[in-house]
């Protein structure tokens, strides 16, 4: 991997991974699971819950950008509109900078709904790999 090399990677949830995700962390916050409570929100339907939506940064660091084996050291998020489930995204990641004494590189990622070409999720991680980055 080099500055400003990208990535990117299109994925959706399901409302079953909605409850599935709910059951593994307890976070059963109705805006979630329940139709109709989520009807009587300004999203008008459930929504995905920020970390589940934001959880496929894992799967790119530790798999596809930059090789296997990267593991996740730091992420900033910034949820900027909400996610639904059964929808499809884009996940996008550009390299920012490398620091090769400790094996780590800066990656933007920005997530956009691609029916609108708007952005729902943005941050920064960082993110270690012992083969990537040899000096």
């Amino acid at each position: 991997m080099q500055v400003g090399d990208t990535y990117s990677y299109r994925y959706h949830f399901s409302q079953d991974d909605v409850r599935k995700f709910a059951e593994v962390t307890g976070d059963d916050n109705p805006l979630h699971l329940d139709p109709e409570f989520a009807a009587g929100t300004p999203f008008k339907r459930p929504i995905m819950h920020g970390m589940l939506s934001a959880s496929v940064f894992a799967r790119v660091f530790g798999r596809d950008f930059g090789g296997t084996g990267g593991v996740h050291l730091s992420q900033l998020l910034e949820f900027v509109r909400p996610m639904y489930p059964d929808t499809d995204y884009e996940a996008r990641f550009e390299c920012k900078a490398i620091d090769t004494r400790r094996h780590t590189a800066e990656i933007s990622c920005t997530v956009v709904d691609p029916e609108t070409g708007k952005v729902t999720l943005r941050g920064t991680g960082i993110v270690f790999h012992k083969e990537m980055f040899v000096e």
